[in-house]
């Protein structure tokens, strides 16, 4: 169910046990081939910026370890120096230097995070925006697959939950890198014995951080899958379509505990990543916080054995040893949010590396315009692909010819395919087999651009966006003046209705336009398409579900519009084309008759049967042109 509908059909609302099932296929993140150098590719364009980062986390490093080598210096030429009197001059510049060193560095810090959170927020940025792109060019298929909400999910969800990590992970691995590293050699350089105590068990927690990491991943892309249901089921129940159907059928607490259930499962996993790891960390920060009391006793130790071990040794030795443990912690928590990241990224670069189906050929070429409104099939096969492999093609073997100017009817039983001979001619899926022709050309080797400039359609399912009839109108063409948009309006026998409003043009209306009537949507969707003015208009049912004043003003509109284009109608009502050039007759998916209304109910087949039917069920009928 896509937009919000409250209706069933393809990518409907699924059932707990279907959502718990998706769950479980997702638990494990996709396997996406070179993911690492994919991401590392996302930050080609700041390669200068990052360059800065990395010597302006460098040069903050290598300041970070100064103070405690000047606080022995302190200590050991200051305060306790070996006359016994402390030198105040000496001190006095020691402590003079750590200042500036602190100030340089805090300095360096603001100018690096902005840096950082630049280069970060843009490649998040440029990554959203290639994903939308991406997915506005999928094919209608995709849509009519998956749900609106997982969709939005993807990219609020996903997208968002990366940005953080990598904002600061340039900084945190160089400079915690950095700071570890020269640590270590502080340490070294003041006593390998104590370092040597101090680090043991090091590679131990390189380990156990691994599994930790891998653990963290499942759970985050588990996460986002809950996400992506509860914003599906948002868009699903709170829509203005949905908060029709849920209070029409009384159904708001099945929606509040669908909602409520998907909620409990999202904070279970939330607290499950939240406390992922914590007890590996806990154990880090207690090995680490215990070390300075492990070198006391060792100091004590090499001191008994005659190894010169000064007082400002120790303590600039467990003053280095405390600046390694917060960057030692970073560098852990980094890698393991660089692990989730991955399962992030994982699931963006999944839906970056579907083909769309329909695709325009390097050679694509323009509507040749001297045939303009010249539509033809020439053996049409058509079958959706997620279509069960052994059940009938939509279209079969469909031929058919429209020229220009001519006002061409499709008409059926549900589910006869006439529907997809709409889709198939602005190409909003491709043909199977066969050829759809259009002025003259093969669709698939025109320019998509160019095909839709030349074709307006108009649904049973008006989409309106949540903005004025006025920015509506021009969404056909950006540039229209407003005697334009009057000229259209007036065309499409909604003029008066608009100017009777209090806000005239300026008038907004709502999530769908569900400010408005059927007829009036109806007719601010053709007038759109009179905007746009082109060669060949196609109308998919946009009358079947009016009443029969609002489709008598509707028609009117609709005949006005058609008049000097190409129609292709597809109808349900057959007193809507009674008056058409042509009609074709489908039925299973193949045209059984085709010929003018008179002809066809004198042919006494599938027409007529189906004309007799409706009169009988409208229980009038409806003159004949």
């Amino acid at each position: 169910m896509r937009g919000g509908g409250g209706g069933g059909g393809r990518g409907g609302r699924i059932s707990s046990s279907d959502a718990a099932a998706q769950r479980a296929a997702n638990a494990e993140a996709p396997r996406i081939p070179h993911l690492i150098g994919r991401i590392a590719e996302l930050f080609q364009p700041h390669r200068r910026a990052l360059g800065t980062i990395v010597v302006l986390v460098l040069i903050g490093a290598g300041l970070s370890v100064l103070p405690p080598l000047l606080t022995q210096q302190a200590f050991d030429r200051g305060l306790f120096p070996a006359g016994g009197r402390p030198d105040v001059p000496v001190l006095l510049e020691l402590v003079l230097g750590m200042v500036l060193l602190w100030v340089a560095s805090a300095a360096l810090g603001v100018w690096q995070t902005w840096l950082t959170a630049r280069v970060g927020n843009s490649v998040m940025g440029r990554l959203r925006i290639r994903l939308f792109s991406h997915l506005e060019a999928m094919e209608l298929g995709f849509f009519t697959r998956t749900k609106t909400g997982i969709i939005q999910s993807r990219l609020q969800n996903d997208v968002g939950g990366v940005a953080g990590v990598l904002s600061n992970t340039v900084q945190s691995v160089i400079g915690n890198t950095v700071t570890v590293i020269a640590a270590l050699v502080s340490m070294l350089v003041l006593s390998w014995q104590m370092t040597i105590v101090a680090v043991v068990l090091l590679p131990v927690l390189v380990i156990a951080q691994r599994r930790v990491g891998q653990v963290r991943a499942r759970i985050a892309t588990q996460t986002q899958e809950s996400l992506s249901e509860m914003t599906a089921i948002t868009q699903e129940a709170l829509s203005v379509s949905g908060i029709l159907l849920t209070k029409s059928f009384a159904r708001q607490n099945a929606e509040i505990a669908r909602y409520t259930n998907e909620n409990e499962n999202q904070i279970r996993l939330q607290v499950r990543q939240a406390m992922s790891g914590q007890w590996f960390f806990a154990l880090v920060n207690i090995f680490l916080s215990i070390i300075p009391a492990i070198v006391y006793l060792v100091a004590a130790w090499l001191i008994l054995d005659r190894v010169d071990v000064t007082a400002g040794t120790v303590v600039a030795f467990t003053t280095v040893q405390a600046r390694l443990m917060w960057p030692l912690m970073g560098l852990l928590r980094v890698a393991l949010d660089l692990q989730t990241s991955q399962a992030l990224f994982a699931r963006i670069f999944e839906y970056l590396d579907l083909t769309p189906a329909i695709t325009e050929r390097p050679d694509a070429r323009a509507v040749d315009t001297t045939k303009l409104g010249r539509i033809a099939f020439d053996g049409v096969v058509f079958r959706y692909p997620d279509a069960p492999a052994e059940s009938p093609a939509t279209l079969r073997g469909v031929s058919f010819s429209v020229e220009p100017g001519q006002y061409a009817a499709f008409v059926g039983p549900s589910g006869a395919g006439k529907t997809t001979v709409s889709y198939l001619v602005p190409r909003m899926h491709d043909a199977t087999g066969g050829r759809v022709l259009f002025a003259g050309d093969d669709v698939r080797e025109l320019r998509l651009s160019s095909l839709a400039e030349s074709i307006g359609l108009v649904s049973q399912e008006t989409y309106l966006f949540h903005a004025t009839i006025a920015e509506n109108l021009r969404y056909a063409k950006p540039d229209a003046s407003d005697e334009e948009l009057e000229r259209a309006a007036r065309a499409a026998n909604i003029h008066a209705t608009i100017a009777s409003f209090p806000d005239g043009y300026d008038t907004v209306v709502g999530e769908r336009g569900y400010r408005l009537s059927g007829g009036e949507k109806q007719r601010i969707a053709i007038a759109r398409v009179l905007l746009k003015d082109p060669a060949v208009l196609v109308l998919d049912e946009a009358t079947s579900a009016l009443d029969t004043v609002s489709e008598r003003i509707v028609q009117n509109a609709i005949d006005a519009a058609a008049r000097g284009r190409t129609t292709i109608a597809i109808a349900h009502r057959l007193s809507t084309v009674v008056g058409a050039d042509v009609i074709f007759v489908v039925d299973g998916g193949r045209i059984v008759e085709q010929g003018t209304h008179p002809e066809l109910l004198a042919a006494g087949g599938v027409y007529a049967q189906l004309f007799a039917e409706q009169l009988a069920a409208a229980g009038s009928s409806p003159r004949a042109d």
